[in-house]
C-alpha cells in the first residue's frame, strides 16, 4: 500500500494537471477481485461484466466556500494485472494511468463523446509524460 499512497501523493502533487485548486479530496481507494467489481457494476451501472476502475463522488460545498469531493474508487487488481500483462505494459503504471483517470473524473472530465475523449486522453497523457510514465495510448 505504501508503493500506492507515494502515487497518488506524486499525481496530486503536479501542478497545472487538470485537478480543481480549491477542492479537498477524500479518497477511498478500493482493490477488489473481478467477481466483487462485476457486482457493483450491475448494481450501479447496469453492465453485468467486470471492469478494471469504477468511481464515485459526491461533491459538497462545506461553510468556507471550499468544495469537498469524497471519493470511492474501485479497482479490480485482477483486471488490472491482466490488463497490464496482456499490452505488457508494468502494472504500477497501469494503475497509475488508472487513478490519473479517476481524478480527471472526479474533476469534471468525462469521455461519453468523440471531442471529451480526446479532451480528456490528450490530459492523461501529459500528465503520465511528467512522471516519465509511456503513453498507455501508444497500444491502441
Amino acid at each position: 500500500m505504501k508503493k500506492i499512497k507515494n502515487i497518488v501523493s506524486e499525481i496530486i502533487s503536479l501542478d497545472d494537471c487538470g485537478f480543481k485548486t480549491n477542492t479537498s479530496y477524500f479518497l477511498n481507494l478500493i482493490f477488489v477481485d473481478n467477481k466483487h467489481i462485476k457486482a457493483i457494476n450491475k448494481t450501479y451501472r447496469k453492465k453485468n461484466v467486470p471492469t478494471d476502475v469504477l468511481t464515485f463522488v459526491t461533491s459538497l460545498k462545506n461553510k468556507s466556500s471550499k468544495n469537498e469531493s469524497y471519493c470511492d474508487i474501485f479497482f479490480s487488481a485482477e483486471m488490472i494485472k491482466k490488463d497490464a500483462k496482456k499490452n505488457l505494459i508494468n502494472f504500477y503504471d497501469h494503475l497509475t494511468h488508472l487513478i490519473i483517470h479517476c481524478f480527471l473524473h472526479v474533476n469534471g472530465y468525462d469521455h461519453k463523446i468523440n471531442t471529451d475523449f480526446l479532451k480528456m486522453k490528450n490530459v492523461e497523457k501529459k500528465i503520465l509524460n511528467n512522471l516519465n510514465i509511456k503513453d498507455p495510448y501508444f497500444y491502441e
